[in-house]
């Protein structure tokens, strides 16, 4: 016993030196470097954009370059409302609760795979009665025998790595638990980003509606004006007809914004992990929400680091770069050692009794020579995969830059035109109250009003638009910029039971 203990440990001994001295097949890998651009724009960005005084969303921004983003961006639109709704999404939304899920699957693949490194222990014990004849020896004449043998054995099991493919393995779980780390990260900015924008589009959809009803009754107004004129002859029957006309079309806009906003709280209610009938609709206006006035900017070397989508497409190359060095070593010999120690009895209380030891040890090698093909296509099939998720990954940075640069343009384009619709808005509602007036006093003919109360209604419904897009504009740059998940100060909480630190390159 004592002896084949001692053989087992210096077999076990020179497993290990041979797995810390062999070497480890396929690529190397090493992350892409970041792309050699200084800006994400072509030509200068303004440090500021326009302002539109006197409107909510209207502020002037200014864009921080090379600052930090921090990790509650949508703290920065300073509503007590849109903070705790995504407090709510960040609790029971099932979207991040699943992607939680799937990390903690490749957290556990990645710990089990560990275990490939070391010797397999097992224990079994057997009872076994049998009846045997002497004629099974040669001598018939000796009759049977019947007895139960008892068996208590120990098993060791171990295949060295010497090509790494164990390694490999482990380095490729390894990286698949980076990407689904980051796989987490982009399901949380995607939802905080859904949540801000779904709200930014409730309060654009009231602020409508609000603007539809507010003309509705104007109209409803100039209908009654022609009607006490058409009493005392001072208007047409056709005129009439033509501004209930004009109020059945501005009634006839209100249904399908009113639809717009129903879908957008129930979409706000799925955001959450709640029931349309559970949630009462959210009321919020542009006034409640704070646009940002300054608009930190990472540099474009620190892009790749802080996409999400980016790093976890970086991961889905690592595990493809290590399934090469896996495919590698499967075409290589793979030697196995063994041994058994144990004893046998025939009566339970003999079993650790003196002359019952029996043990064994051995050694195996096998080399693949002919398979058909099979792991020599498997390669490159893996070398196929890895040339994949390298023109994958150079996809993700292309649309990641492409994000950037849009939300820097959107910003400044969409504030030029806030201000002029702001402009146009207040043109119009002047020129409409002048009409009004001079409606009543019979300076102008009907058709001039109809005229200037469809140029307020559509400057009042562009307006809101314009202000949905400053808003929205602000959380697309945010969320294109990565959201500050790397500022995060409790990444357990986060991320659920998480059994390996993140990884920083």
């Amino acid at each position: 016993m004592k002896r084949f203990a001692l053989r087992v440990s210096t077999f076990a001994a020179a497993g290990a030196v041979v797995l810390v001295s062999g070497c480890m097949v396929g690529p190397d890998f090493t992350r892409p470097s970041a792309p050699a651009v200084k800006t994400y724009t072509h030509g200068p960005l303004p440090t500021s954009t326009a302002a539109a005084t006197g409107v909510a969303g209207g502020d002037s921004q200014h864009f921080e370059i090379g600052a930090d983003i921090p990790s509650q961006w949508w703290t920065l639109f300073r509503s007590p409302q849109l903070n705790q709704l995504i407090v709510d999404a960040l609790q029971a939304n099932p979207d991040l609760e699943a992607a939680k899920a799937s990390l903690r699957v490749a957290q556990e693949n990645y710990l089990a795979s560990l275990g490939g490194l070391y010797p397999s222990f097992n224990a079994g014990f057997s009872a076994n009665r049998q009846k045997t004849s002497g004629a099974l020896f040669g001598s018939p004449q000796a009759g049977s025998n019947i007895f139960t043998l008892y068996n208590a054995q120990a098993q060791v099991s171990y295949t060295l790595d010497l090509f790494g493919g164990t390694r490999r393995q482990i380095e490729q779980n390894r990286a698949g638990v980076d990407y689904q780390r980051f796989q987490l990260e982009g399901a949380y900015l995607t939802l905080t980003s859904n949540v801000v924008t779904t709200v930014v589009q409730i309060a654009s959809l009231r602020t409508q509606i609000a603007a539809n009803r507010d003309i509705t009754d104007a109209q409803q107004k100039i209908a009654d004006i022609v009607k006490r004129q058409l009493g005392f002859g001072g208007a047409s029957q056709a005129q009439l007809q033509q501004q209930l006309a004009q109020l059945a079309q501005v009634q006839a806009q209100l249904p399908p914004l009113r639809k717009q906003l129903v879908q957008q709280q129930h979409l706000l209610a799925a955001l959450t992990g709640r029931f349309p009938s559970q949630v009462a609709p959210l009321d919020i206006s542009f006034e409640q929400l704070k646009l940002p006035q300054t608009l930190p900017v990472s540099l474009p070397s620190k892009l790749v680091e802080q996409r999400p989508d980016v790093r976890a497409a970086a991961a889905q190359l690592h595990e493809a770069s290590a399934a090469i060095g896996v495919a590698t070593a499967n075409q290589l010999p793979q030697i196995t050692i063994s041994g058994d120690i144990g004893t046998i009895a025939t009566q339970i209380g003999d079993l650790f009794s003196s002359g019952g030891g029996i043990w064994s040890i051995a050694g195996g090698l096998t080399q693949p020579i002919f398979d058909g093909g099979q792991l020599r296509h498997k390669k490159r099939a893996a070398v196929a995969a890895y040339d994949q998720a390298a023109a994958q990954y150079r996809g993700t940075v292309l649309t990641a830059f492409r994000n950037v640069a849009d939300s820097l343009r959107a910003l400044g384009i969409d504030a030029d035109g806030l201000k002029a619709q702001l402009a146009a808005e207040q043109a119009a509602r002047k020129s409409y109250e002048i009409s009004q007036k001079q409606l009543k006093l019979g300076g102008i003919n009907y058709p001039t009003l109809l005229q200037s109360e469809l140029s307020y209604q559509q400057s009042r419904t562009a307006l809101a638009q314009a202000q949905a897009a400053r808003y929205s504009d602000t959380a697309a740059l945010f969320q294109a910029l990565g959201g500050g998940w790397w500022n995060h100060s409790n990444e357990k909480q986060r991320s659920g039971r998480t059994a390996i630190p993140p990884k920083r390159h």
